[in-house]
């Protein structure tokens, strides 16, 4: 199974988000968060948050871009169990069962966005809010091959030059 992780090109997301998540965290889109919100809500980094952050699964922070990589059975039932004890305590769900069952949703959801893609493909998101609630689009960026000679120095150790 695949799902996707947070991933920092620079420090942006730091200044961006109200609470950005740690490299290499666990994400999901996350969007349920914004399905009550109005224009209104949509201010500074609010606005950020909505407009393009996944939903980290430890800190339930935002970050832009996630990569696909593969997740272990284990970590699936940790992370469900995480966002289901979340939903109860931030988001006031019945119970921690009928949580549980929503949270296996957003990460099945999640996982059939990345199946298709190979290791390391970059996701973005996007939202928008409509008259039927928020619309989310994702844009895929593909992992780039790169061979070694473009970052190695090839030398022996009888090469003068070297």
């Amino acid at each position: 199974m695949k799902l996707a992780r947070a991933i920092h090109f620079d420090e942006s997301d730091t200044r961006v988000f109200h609470n950005p998540v740690r490299t290499g965290e666990w994400c999901i889109s996350g969007g349920f968060e914004f399905s009550n919100w109005s224009e209104a809500d949509l201010v500074g980094k609010a606005r950020q948050a909505f407009s393009n952050g996944w939903m980290g699964c430890e800190t339930f922070g935002r970050v832009s871009f996630v990569a696909v990589t593969q997740i272990e059975p284990a970590e699936h039932d940790m992370l469900a169990d995480r966002l289901a004890q979340h939903f109860v305590d931030i988001y006031g769900a019945p119970s921690f069962e009928v949580a549980r069952h929503v949270a296996v949703e957003e990460l099945s959801q999640m996982a059939d966005l990345c199946e298709e893609h190979a290791a390391n493909t970059l996701l973005t998101v996007m939202r928008d809010l409509t008259e039927a609630g928020v619309r989310e689009t994702y844009r895929v960026i593909e992992a780039q091959a790169a061979g070694l000679e473009q970052f190695a120095i090839h030398a022996t150790l009888d090469d003068p030059q070297t």
